[in-house]
């Protein structure tokens, strides 16, 4: 019988026990609570006056590392690429030069100065690479002593900078585009003195001249144009 009450009275506590969780939520103890049972409970430390400097400084110069604008590398390439292009007008009354060499024809550039397309295209890919203004900016067409100029005057400035930032040319690839006239019977002319104008080995000088298949200004021998790619390398 001593039994039955036992047992009787641990299902009542039980239950009693599952009532108090069902319906009340379970609490964790507070500080307090622990500290009146005599428990302990770990602070947290504060930082002293000079390590709170040193970590607001800390913070500070990394926000000025991430907020800092990125610097372009001065550091020296071992070699650059250029790309030049030019177009000029053809007009009646006008000498066609090409690469330094008047080429026969009924049309020439209407320019400033000599408006040899090949060559204001090769000054341009020289001083592109060397990452410096344009041609136009060099020498504007604003400035009387540039009007009627032989552009070998070009050539020979984008080389001397060339050399003073200690570069030579690794290899040219030019390309005419131009309806008439056609230019197979003067292209290792216009090679070769662009070879020595640039102090360059012939063997690195190329030179391609396309039409325009009838098309637009170029098509229609109202024009002429020019894009030249360079490789310059580090002496």
């Amino acid at each position: 019988m001593a039994m039955a009450t036992s047992t009787s009275t641990q299902l009542s506590s039980s239950s009693l026990f599952h009532s108090q969780i069902t319906k009340k939520p379970f609490l964790l103890p507070t500080a307090a609570t622990i500290s009146g049972l005599g428990f302990s409970t770990p602070r947290r430390k504060s930082l002293s006056l000079s390590q709170r400097s040193s970590v607001s400084a800390l913070s500070a110069s990394s926000a000025v590392e991430v907020n800092e604008p990125v610097k372009k590398s001065t550091r020296t390439l071992p070699f650059r690429v250029g790309h030049g292009f030019d177009l000029h007008r053809l007009e009646p009354g006008y000498p066609l030069i090409i690469g330094g060499i008047d080429i026969p024809h009924d049309r020439g550039c209407e320019a400033h100065s000599d408006g040899d397309v090949l060559l204001h295209c090769v000054v341009d890919a020289i001083l592109g690479a060397l990452g410096l203004p344009d041609i136009g900016q060099i020498f504007p067409d604003s400035d009387p002593k540039w009007k009627g100029a032989a552009s070998s005057v070009f050539i020979k400035e984008a080389v001397r900078l060339m050399d003073e930032a200690g570069y030579e040319i690794g290899n040219l690839d030019a390309t005419l585009i131009l309806q008439r006239p056609k230019i197979s019977p003067h292209k290792e002319t216009i090679r070769s003195n662009l070879s020595k104008l640039l102090g360059a080995d012939p063997s690195v000088v190329n030179l391609k001249a396309k039409t325009h298949e009838k098309v637009d200004s170029l098509g229609e021998n109202r024009s002429i144009a020019a894009h030249t790619v360079i490789l310059l390398m580090k002496k």
